[in-house]
């Protein structure tokens, strides 16, 4: 299947714009170039509240989006993508209200600590403490006692890890985890790398760059909070929703993942959008994928 036409103009557009010289560019260079614009009108909520709690390391900004209508609500605990290194509550900002419509749930969106200036284990830290937080604040988010986690890419990640730490410190209860296109191992030989290389929006040689920025030593990489596939022991993980997408190179490492959960007895939902390039969900422009994934996420948490 050839990539959805679709996505012509916006590949166009990244292709003009070009990428970042990796062998040169800052983080904080990175992160400043990396911004689709917004949109012109904001996906409508019932209400935004931004909040701090307390983190591990300090103050923990999250972002709070209640769905229209009368609760109580589920509660999701959303991770951004983003290699661990760029983006924040902002640019995951429309991407949460439309899964908090969809889904008619409450979507806590967490600015997790960023690498390199927090390198890991801090990211999965802050987003294990929000997630207890969460848990022990169902009444004042107006959840309904169903608490489900999830993110995209790095975020993706970053919930498989959740899942993990949450099964070690026997609790909180987590009854689902929703990973998109995400990141389970950090290694760059699968055939989807392979083939994937360059051209697809995402990189091979970005995600190097993000790994090294992100891991404080070569030995984190095996670590299972930073690369999930490598955990020995999956079983008792919540059910899991995982999606792909055709043309990323992430999209081997997802799809063994969700083959591994299964083998250890989790419940697992697959999907591949075998059109679709790393980070769709996010893309400024309508996309019927887009559409799709929502209605998939919206069914998953009903259940």
């Amino acid at each position: 299947m050839a990539v959805s036409p679709e996505l012509t103009e916006i590949l166009a557009f990244m292709d003009a714009v070009g990428k970042p010289d990796l062998a040169q560019v800052t983080p904080a260079d990175f992160r400043e170039s990396f911004a689709f614009p917004p949109p012109e009108q904001a996906h409508p909520v019932a209400r935004v509240e931004n909040k701090m709690i307390t983190g591990p390391a300090g103050e923990l900004p999250i972002r709070i989006y209640t769905p229209h209508g009368d609760g109580p609500f589920p509660v999701l605990v959303y991770f951004h993508g983003g290699g661990f290194v760029i983006c924040d509550l902002d640019s995951h900002d429309d991407q949460c209200r439309k899964m908090c419509d969809a889904m008619r749930t409450v979507v806590v969106s967490v600015d997790y600590r960023l690498a390199p200036e927090a390198k890991f284990p801090a990211a999965p830290q802050d987003c294990f403490a929000a997630t207890r937080w969460c848990a022990a604040n169902q009444s004042m988010l107006q959840g309904n006692g169903r608490l489900t986690i999830g993110g995209d890419s790095a975020g993706g990640c970053l919930a498989a890890a959740v899942s993990l730490m949450a099964k070690a410190e026997g609790g909180p209860t987590i009854d689902h985890q929703f990973l998109i296109y995400p990141v389970t191992n950090c290694a760059f030989d699968t055939p989807s790398y392979q083939e994937f290389s360059e051209g697809y929006f995402l990189e091979r040689e970005t995600m190097r760059w993000f790994w090294r920025h992100y891991l404080a030593s070569e030995e984190d990489a095996s670590n299972p909070l930073a690369s999930p596939l490598l955990a020995p022991d999956l079983s008792g993980l919540p059910a899991a929703t995982v999606i792909t997408a055709g043309y990323d190179p992430l999209r081997d490492e997802g799809r063994a993942y969700a083959d591994k959960l299964a083998a250890a007895g989790v419940p697992v939902s697959y999907h591949c959008f075998d059109d679709m390039v790393h980070g769709y969900l996010g893309f400024p422009v309508p996309l019927t994928a887009s559409a799709a994934t929502y209605q998939l996420l919206a069914q998953q948490q009903s259940r």
